[in-house]
């Protein structure tokens, strides 16, 4: 076990100064900057629960009341943070080739007053149970992964009544979005961001949405989307269509099935056979693919996935950057268990936004700082870019001190215990070339 020194423990108190830096100008005044720079203090302190008390008691107060007003009625603008923890990312973990990655998580309330509760399905308990559902982006490159976008998904029964609404504190123009449009609308505020990336990765909900694979393909973004048995090609369900393309190659041409890794789990290299059988539609520059995941131990269990990629990408990179959808779910369970991202006592719409947008920017200060730990760039890397003109909602008033919310109520740096950021790195094996020949295939939608 790595030995934890005196040098270690001031890097990781001047990388939290300066994330603290960053979102300070966020705040107009004093109070509610020394309440953001405790509440992430609280966040990543090892307390065993981080909900209101325990981290009220972390910053020293003697009840509550400062934390739940600071979530629920102090002025300040959780988008503008949110837009903070995207520039952070980009200048710590920034990957050219970085994958985003679209899913889901679910949680879990009793009674009927917090915003967006109802009966559902949700993936956190795997049956439909009374939960909120948030819509999340990830982003997962080479440095190291962290979620950069939330959303809360408000269904119709909450969106028709108005009056329930209202009594949560969701604003009047905040409609009926599914969760792909949600997605989506993070997808465009990631590119105007101006965060490095290349390819989106997404499970079915997100993969089988057109508009999705449209404006990646009109941007020219590559995307490995999970879609369900049901999605068709040329009007057939994808597992018709690649039977008929299997049954029809020549005897001679090379096996269909490859054997490779998705990257490694918690048991070793996540093995599959993989088949990726291309068809004519893509943009020049650009081909289309039906990629296939076949398990070793039951060969008839199936996952099948859209591809838009550059001409010529590597059987191995698609795999590996299908392996990288994976890397969501791991940020849920270590922004759950780490930071505190479902142990909220929030009801209220801007109040579900403010604490996940703070538990998202303690979870990427971790991030950071797995990658510090491996001997990466880590906080000794550029300097932090200012926020964008356009992005900055709500600047200190002119005249008044921006100073950071880390040079006041500083305490020692207890933070939690780093788990081990996964392997996602595959086998590097190439994929066979596009048949020229090969049938024009379109996507129905």
């Amino acid at each position: 076990m790595t030995r934890v020194t005196r040098a270690d423990v001031a890097d990781w108190a001047r990388g939290l100064d300066e994330v603290l830096d960053r979102i300070a100008v966020r705040f107009g005044r004093a109070e509610p900057r020394r309440r953001a720079g405790a509440y992430l203090r609280g966040l990543l302190a090892p307390v065993e629960r981080k909900n209101g008390w325990q981290l009220a008691e972390a910053a020293g107060d003697a009840t509550p009341d400062g934390v739940q007003e600071f979530l629920s009625r102090v002025r300040w603008d959780a988008e503008a943070v949110r837009d903070d923890l995207q520039t952070y990312v980009a200048d710590h973990l920034g990957d050219p080739d970085a994958v985003l990655v679209l899913d889901e998580t679910g949680f879990l309330k009793k009674g009927t007053k917090s915003a967006g509760v109802q009966r559902q399905y949700t993936g956190t308990a795997g049956r439909i149970e009374n939960a909120q559902v948030g819509v999340f982006l990830g982003y997962a490159g080479r440095h190291g992964h962290a979620l950069i976008d939330r959303a809360l998904y408000l269904p119709k029964s909450w969106t028709d009544d108005r009056a329930r609404c209202r009594a949560a504190h969701v604003p009047d123009d905040v409609t009926f979005a599914t969760k792909p449009a949600l997605g989506l609308a993070m997808l465009e505020r990631a590119r105007g961001a101006g965060l490095p990336f290349a390819w989106i990765a997404g499970d079915s909900v997100y993969g089988g949405d057109h508009a999705i694979r449209r404006w990646a393909e009109d941007h020219r973004i590559g995307y490995v989307l999970t879609v369900t048995s049901g999605q068709r090609l040329a009007m057939r369900p994808v597992a018709g269509w690649l039977a008929d393309q299997v049954e029809a190659r020549p005897q001679d041409a090379p096996p269909v099935w490859q054997r490779l890794s998705a990257g490694d789990g918690a048991k070793g290299p996540r093995l599959y056979d993989w088949a990726c059988l291309p068809y004519r539609g893509a943009a020049p520059g650009f081909q289309c693919a039906l990629l296939v995941r076949r398990s070793l131990a039951d060969p008839d269990e199936t996952t099948f996935y859209l591809i838009h990629a550059p001409t010529g990408t590597p059987l191995c990179d698609l795999v590996r950057i299908a392996g990288r959808r994976w890397t969501i779910e791991s940020g849920f369970e270590q922004a759950k268990g780490e930071v505190g991202l479902d142990q909220y006592e929030v009801r209220s719409y801007p109040g579900w936004h403010r604490h996940v947008t703070l538990a998202m920017l303690a979870h990427a200060y971790l991030a950071v700082l797995r990658r510090t730990a491996i001997g990466g760039r880590g906080h000794h890397g550029p300097r932090p870019r200012p926020p964008a003109a356009d992005r900055a909602r709500d600047p200190a008033p002119a005249g008044r001190s921006r100073r950071s919310a880390s040079t006041q109520h500083r305490r020692g740096p207890r933070l939690v215990r780093l788990a081990a950021a996964p392997s996602t790195e595959g086998q590097t094996r190439s994929l066979a070339p596009t048949d020229p020949n090969a049938t024009t295939t379109n996507q129905n939608t």
